[in-house]
């Protein structure tokens, strides 16, 4: 970890104390881990300390680890990850809380971060995670009659149900898929100058 980033996690640790279980940098972010029942807690603290000052909520995504890691992932099958700006302090943080359950739920944080209203209701209608406390949770991408959730690891790729406009009822309906599922294997052909060169020296070197 960078000293930069170090100095930044020692005042988290500092402020938020044993509500941190984990500091990281990922993908060149610090990232913290932290208890879903310590969420608004920790999110409240996050805004309003004059050291963290973490006005601002980027973005909020889910994150289904089910075929994590060859499915050889032990914890919890989902992850909700927060992307706070500093803009005071000149700071970025991500923020991840893991959930478990056919229906995750976890508190929600608009009361905190009024831009978090239509990033949750985004991960509810990808991921099906539930946000307690949310004013207005219902899909906002995929339509009313969708059923499941697209990001899950174990949603079809043809979906469950397929859409059509009915002339006779003049509206449109839903009914069961009708194309046949299947996966396609791609076929990697790696056969451009650099393979042929290796090949060429491989030969003269015999």
């Amino acid at each position: 970890m960078s000293e930069y980033y170090a100095n930044v996690a020692e005042t988290l640790q500092q402020r938020l104390g044993g509500s941190i279980e984990k500091a990281e940098v990922q993908y060149h972010e610090l990232t913290v881990t932290i208890a879903a029942d310590k969420l608004v807690e920790v999110c409240r603290q996050l805004r309003d300390d004059d050291a963290l000052a973490f006005e601002e909520l980027i973005d909020i995504c889910g994150v289904d680890y089910s075929e994590y890691a060859e499915g050889s992932w032990q914890g919890a099958r989902f992850a909700v990850v927060y992307h706070l700006l500093s803009i005071k302090h000149n700071h970025r943080l991500r923020v991840k809380v893991f959930v478990d359950g056919e229906m995750p739920l976890l508190d929600s944080v608009i009361e905190i971060w009024n831009s978090a209203n239509w990033y949750e209701r985004e991960a509810f209608d990808l991921f099906g995670i539930v946000f307690e406390g949310h004013p207005d949770l219902r899909r906002i991408l995929t339509d009313y009659g969708f059923i499941g959730h697209p990001f899950r690891k174990d949603f079809p790729i043809v979906g469950n149900v397929e859409m059509r406009f009915d002339p006779e009822k003049r509206r449109v309906v839903y009914q069961p898929v009708t194309i046949e599922a299947r996966v396609n294997q791609p076929r990697v052909i790696r056969m451009d100058h650099r393979y042929l060169r290796e090949e060429q020296e491989e030969k003269s070197d015999a």
